[in-house]
């Protein structure tokens, strides 16, 4: 699945649009918006694969995308809050659904020309790392195990990740992604 970079836009705002959907205990995702050329698999992959991250980094639910390291919250989504946070011993400036460093997200707005820190702005700057880690195709082709190794040091919450954080098993991140409609590309 070789794409240009503008039917990744494209697949981008139709997975996204609105943004992508918080799975509480017991519920399941609507369906899917479609683009033309997604296939709902794809979308359901994706979807699944963000919010599998947010549960391992400990932000899913409702206040997801307004979360800082350590879990306090933050108001202002008109830019990343850089906050350094100690807690454990660790000191960071993770903030969001996905956790993502102060440092990373300066890097990942201008690449992607950002405007703010919005849900859909997070949700994009989450698919633009999961690419850069080379993990995109897996992701939308279901090789979730596959993506999962590629992105853990993304995520310090990914097993393998290796930063001394606690670390999910690999065993109930297959089943969250499953649970919010991803698949697994049978081997």
């Amino acid at each position: 699945m070789n794409l240009n970079k503008y039917q990744w836009g494209a697949i981008i705002v139709a997975i996204l649009s609105p943004a992508v959907f918080v799975v509480a205990k017991g519920s399941t995702l609507p369906p899917a918006r479609q683009h033309p050329q997604v296939p709902q698999s794809v979308n359901h992959n994706l979807k699944a694969f963000l919010l599998m991250i947010q549960y391992a980094e400990g932000t899913i639910g409702i206040n997801a995308y307004k979360t800082l390291y350590g879990g306090s919250l933050f108001h202002d989504l008109s830019r990343h809050p850089n906050k350094a946070i100690t807690k454990g011993g660790l000191t960071s400036t993770a903030a969001g659904a996905y956790q993502i460093l102060n440092r990373t997200w300066i890097d990942v707005q201008r690449t992607l020309k950002l405007p703010d820190f919005s849900r859909l702005s997070q949700d994009r700057a989450a698919i633009e790392l999961i690419r850069r880690r080379g993990a995109l195709e897996d992701v939308l082709s279901g090789r979730f195990a596959t993506a999962v190794y590629k992105v853990r040091k993304e995520w310090a919450s990914l097993p393998g990740a290796g930063y001394g954080q606690g670390e999910r098993s690999y065993e109930l991140l297959e089943k969250v992604y499953q649970s919010a409609g991803g698949y697994l590309m049978a081997a």
